[in-house]
């Protein structure tokens, strides 16, 4: 060798430590911002990156360390929020409608699990125009009033 070129194996292993480096800097710059915004979204969006960039086994111990850091009691908590629904019969995400939205929506309701329901509820209240939004509310108010 004349100093100039590396063996094959040397140029292999240099691509996969740069590509590791790459995934770890995606990971830890997204934990970054998640904890600098502190926001309900960006912490659910760090899910989506961690599949990404994480193999089964990273997420695996990245999973277990961070409920092995918290209270008992709060990891128990943690643990039902996230597989609530992997844990007990869900609704799953709604289908089309048969009959009307209002129908099938009520269907899906009754078969949801209480975060499913508060995440569909949010999420779509998030994205109606703020008149339909303000309505809503009223409607929703009213009834507490009743």
């Amino acid at each position: 060798m004349d100093g100039l070129q590396m063996p094959a194996n040397e140029l292999g292993h240099r691509a996969s430590v740069n590509r590791t480096a790459r995934r770890i800097d995606s990971v830890s710059r997204s934990l970054r911002y998640c904890l600098l915004l502190d926001d309900l979204d960006a912490w659910l969006g760090l899910s989506a990156i961690l599949r990404a960039h994480l193999n089964a086994t990273e997420g695996a111990a990245l999973a277990y360390v961070a409920l092995k850091a918290l209270l008992p009691q709060d990891a128990k908590a943690v643990t039902e929020a996230a597989l609530g629904g992997a844990m007990h019969s869900a609704g799953g995400q709604p289908i089309a409608p048969l009959f009307n939205h209002m129908d099938e929506a009520a269907f899906w309701a009754d078969m949801a699990t209480p975060d499913e329901r508060e995440a569909y509820c949010l999420a779509s209240f998030k994205t109606m125009p703020y008149e339909r939004q303000a309505a809503f509310l009223d409607f929703v108010q009213g009834r507490q009033a009743a």
